[in-house]
């Protein structure tokens, strides 16, 4: 099964992207399963490098790196990265800079689409 992962809000102040990372990394976990997420809106700042939270609070940017180990793709939308003044050299290892064109794509490749 291929999933496509859409997320729209913060990475903090809500906890809608932090659990659609959830899923991810759950849905991840089964090695014949194939997700893929786009960050959208303010979900751009998931992919912020350098997140530095409190102990015991989650972290975004650690749930992205498990996500990316378990063979996820993440994209980010790069209008909304300039809209927001993020550089493709802040945003955390192993994700990249996308497209609506690339959502486009990945949207007609999923056989289910979640948003967030």
């Amino acid at each position: 099964m291929k999933y496509l992962f859409i997320l729209n809000d913060p990475p903090y102040g809500t906890e809608r992207s932090y659990n659609g990372l959830r899923l991810v990394n759950s849905l991840a976990q089964n090695e014949s399963t194939e997700v893929r997420v786009f960050l959208m809106g303010d979900a751009a700042f998931c992919a912020k490098a350098g997140q530095n939270t409190p102990n015991g609070y989650y972290n975004l940017e650690k749930m992205i790196a498990v996500a990316i180990k378990r063979g996820v793709i993440i994209g980010i939308c790069g209008s909304c990265m300039d809209a927001r003044g993020l550089t493709s050299e802040e945003i955390a290892a192993g994700t990249s800079r996308g497209s609506l064109q690339i959502l486009a794509e990945w949207t007609e490749w999923a056989d289910k689409v979640l948003v967030f």
